[in-house]
């Protein structure tokens, strides 16, 4: 199999922020972290923006505090398994 028959594969979560701080420097450069350290590209959308889930700067864009919904969507051949990461990671932050 071809790796760029898994170019078009996505997934997708959603998860309510339960850090009372809010998606600050810290939590926001740990998701970041983990997100580079899979192949798809993943993005985060929070109040209205869009972020790429692999820029610290980008995820701290979005202005997230406590009880913000974010929908994690990923598209590549381990999307299945970055978004159900970064999305347990969110809950436990």
């Amino acid at each position: 199999m071809e790796l760029g028959m898994f170019e078009h594969i996505s997934h997708e979560a959603d998860v309510i922020l339960v850090n009372e701080h809010g998606l600050h420097v810290r939590p926001a450069a740990l998701l970041a972290a983990r997100a580079r350290s899979f192949q798809a590209e993943v993005a985060l959308l929070a109040n209205g923006i869009r972020a790429d889930c692999k820029s610290v700067l980008e995820i701290l864009s979005c202005g997230c505090l406590a009880g913000t919904r974010i929908t994690l969507s990923a598209t590549g051949a381990d999307s299945k398994e970055v978004v159900n990461c970064l999305a347990e990671l969110i809950r436990r932050l």
